[in-house]
């Protein structure tokens, strides 16, 4: 039996269940090795990505999921995705009108995905924050999928191993937006450095009358945020 398979079964089960957070097994160059969620504050880091979504300019043509699904080959099960738009219904004001939800990883600065791997699979980068998960790491015991309270992660079949959004880190390593982002015909996504004052997603936070991050309450500290009345 393969050391994966043997964790998949010892471990697997009883993180899957139990959700302990455990301690992080193994460590990378790069990576917050706590064994356990944060307390308060936001994490220090080179740079604090985030994403700010404009909802009254989503128009629900899903180009976002498309695009996503094109660059990182997702399986073709719609059960299986990075990035979502949902249907939530039409509400309306004098303003405004929204009726679609993009929804993706939340990049949590307390990510509860992360503290209850068992092998240290999912991990969370200290330069950026970024969430990632090591393929070969991961045993497949869905425990991170049942922790994470916005329904982000999908076991891939073809990989073997949980897999999420990335924020695109290949891209930007290479000076490129995220997919979704750059595909995103009504500029309802936006994507920057909140250590940047003059960023896109700086700017659209502090001109906006207000703003929410989805289940604040679960204490996650998430990095995506949305708006509706950004003055024109």
């Amino acid at each position: 039996m393969q050391r994966k398979d043997f964790l998949k079964g010892v471990i697997g089960s009883i993180a899957f269940l139990s959700f302990i957070p455990l301690p992080i097994v193994f460590n990378q160059k790069n990576e917050w090795s706590q064994p356990s969620p944060i307390k308060e504050g936001r994490l220090k880091k080179e740079h604090n990505y985030a994403m700010v979504i404009v909802q009254d300019r989503c128009i629900g043509c899903k180009a976002c999921e498309v695009a996503c699904k094109t660059t990182w080959h997702i399986p073709k099960n719609p059960q299986d995705y990075r990035t979502k738009v949902l249907y939530i219904g039409k509400a309306q004001s004098d303003s405004y009108k929204i009726s679609w939800l993009p929804i993706l990883c939340n990049q949590c600065d307390n990510p509860p995905c992360v503290w209850v791997c068992p092998t240290g699979a999912s991990y969370k980068r200290k330069s950026d924050g970024i969430v990632l998960v090591d393929f070969d790491k991961c045993i497949g015991c869905k425990a991170c999928m049942e922790a994470c309270p916005y329904d982000a992660r999908y076991y891939n079949e073809e990989l073997g191993s949980v897999d999420k959004c990335t924020f695109c880190l290949p891209r930007l390593e290479k000076g490129l937006l995220p997919a979704c982002v750059e595909a995103c015909p009504m500029h309802a996504r936006n994507f920057g450095d909140l250590n940047d004052k003059d960023s896109i997603v700086s700017r659209l936070l502090k001109e906006a009358t207000s703003y929410h991050v989805l289940k604040q309450t679960d204490g996650t500290l998430p990095n995506v945020y949305y708006t509706q009345d950004i003055p024109t």
